[in-house]
């Protein structure tokens, strides 16, 4: 058998190698990620579609409500041919922080088992049907909570007329112990 690498063809995948000088290393936190045009700009983009989606209310904070903290977690999206692709910012509410039968009444882990997902590529590749890979710059779970949930506003994007206020969920948050319902 002669393989490619015998051939002299060689197929490097840039995001393996060590040299990342052109892109922007992953920040450990929120106010390192705000000193970068580049993580700050993909910030400013998860919380500007957070806002247009409804996800939060501005509200006075009270002394008597749990607070959940939030955080951004952050990635490198790449093309399938190694090269960048963008910077992901996703703000999460640290669910860590809940209280069970304050903030939340259960929980719920999605699980999918390997042979479930064969079965349905079987059942397409019998039928001939499409298959297509969706990549989404934002996914929503856009559901209504049914427990009230008070979040403190995220680093970097505390509201100057009130400092002192806190969101008011609305909809469900990725990092929220009862989100995984949300998506089914």
């Amino acid at each position: 058998m002669i393989r490619r690498s015998k051939l002299g063809i060689v197929k490097p995948i840039n995001r393996l190698s060590l040299n990342t000088f052109s892109i922007s290393p992953i920040p450990k936190n929120s106010s390192d990620a705000l000193k970068d045009s580049q993580w700050r700009t993909a910030m400013y983009d998860e919380y500007n579609a957070l806002v247009k989606n409804g996800t939060w209310i501005l509200v006075p904070r009270s002394t008597s409500v749990n607070m959940v903290r939030s955080m951004s977690l952050f990635k490198h999206k790449f093309h399938a041919d190694g090269t960048l692709s963008r910077y992901k910012a996703r703000l999460i509410a640290n669910g860590s922080s809940q209280q069970l039968g304050v903030d939340f009444d259960e929980t719920f882990s999605p699980v999918v088992k390997p042979a479930t997902i064969r079965m349905v590529l079987i059942l397409v590749v019998f039928r001939q049907w499409l298959i297509h890979q969706l990549d989404v710059k934002n996914a929503f779970l856009n559901d209504d909570l049914s427990k009230t949930v008070y979040m403190h506003q995220p680093p970097g994007f505390v509201d100057s007329r009130y400092p002192y206020h806190v969101f008011l969920l609305q909809r469900s948050l990725y990092g929220l112990k009862q989100a995984p319902r949300a998506w089914f």
